[in-house]
């Protein structure tokens, strides 16, 4: 597994923190964060008040800390030594766990997201606005919106088609949604990724129009030969995938030949804002 170590500041306080390539996630390290929550003085005031935490956690049946990993973080002596981590997930739960002023505001974010989620639930359109909302704050077009969230729906009925066929969702849906991406990209759906410098985010949220409508393309087209076919193995929705896939390929490669441009390229969501406000400032 291939990692990539970063450190990250929260009240201009490091937090060291991990990539794993392997799980497609960050881990950061738990004594770093209870240092700050805490307000502990030493490295070993943290880590003596993990230990306890640890222990009542564990008599609780919290199943947080026992699957809590321990990987190799730079310690303070400049050596990799082996430390207790936890993923977002993981970390937004032992939060919970401590009674810290500074916790309090992460607890009641939780309880507003929580509350927000359940508020979807009733009225979807909720979801819709406030994802709208979210990616006009980070800068977004309203035409790339729209086109972001038509991709959804294409997503979406994809998804139901699947499941319709018998498939599972997380690793069949993602060896599934492999084949169609390189089928009309010529990447893997982690090759596309590290192309456009990418590790946890969205891979629809940094293509441009023409690779989310391709994207769409490939997706639709599968969805509708697999109507058609009624695949009932796994290599039979295997094989939709990449003939839909093969489709907006070759739209794609069309394109390229017209254009004398790729089609795919490695921008992510930072460079595209860039390059319309440098279009915006030649102007």
């Amino acid at each position: 597994m291939s990692k990539e170590t970063a450190i990250k500041l929260f009240e201009q306080k490091e937090i060291r923190s991990i990539w794993s390539d392997e799980d497609e996630k960050w881990y950061f390290s738990i004594v770093d964060i209870i240092s700050i929550l805490t307000d502990q003085p030493t490295h070993q005031g943290a880590r003596n008040y993990w230990k306890v935490m640890k222990s009542r956690l564990l008599k609780e049946g919290n199943e947080t800390v026992t699957n809590c990993n321990r990987l190799k973080l730079l310690a303070e002596d400049g050596k990799m030594r082996e430390t207790d981590v936890a993923d977002t997930e993981q970390l937004f739960r032992l939060i919970q766990s401590i009674p810290s002023p500074k916790a309090e505001p992460f607890k009641m974010w939780l309880a507003q997201i929580g509350r927000e989620r359940i508020d979807e639930i009733e009225d979807p359109e909720l979801g819709i606005d406030r994802l709208m909302g979210t990616y006009l704050r980070k800068g977004y077009s309203k035409e790339w919106i729209n086109q972001r969230l038509k991709s959804i729906e294409v997503r979406k009925e994809l998804t139901d088609e699947w499941e319709n066929r018998g498939m599972q969702k997380g690793q069949e849906f993602a060896i599934l949604t492999d084949e169609i991406t390189k089928a009309w990209s010529g990447y893997t759906t982690k090759q596309y990724k590290s192309l456009k410098d990418l590790k946890k985010e969205n891979l629809r949220d940094h293509m441009t129009n023409l690779e989310l409508v391709l994207n769409m393309l490939a997706e639709a087209t599968t969805t509708e030969i697999s109507k058609e076919k009624k695949p009932k193995t796994f290599e039979d929705n295997k094989r939709i995938a990449h003939q839909g896939g093969t489709i907006a390929g070759n739209t794609r490669k069309e394109i390229e030949e017209k254009t004398g441009k790729k089609v795919v390229t490695g921008q992510n969501a930072k460079q595209l804002d860039k390059n319309i406000d440098k279009e915006i400032d030649d102007k």
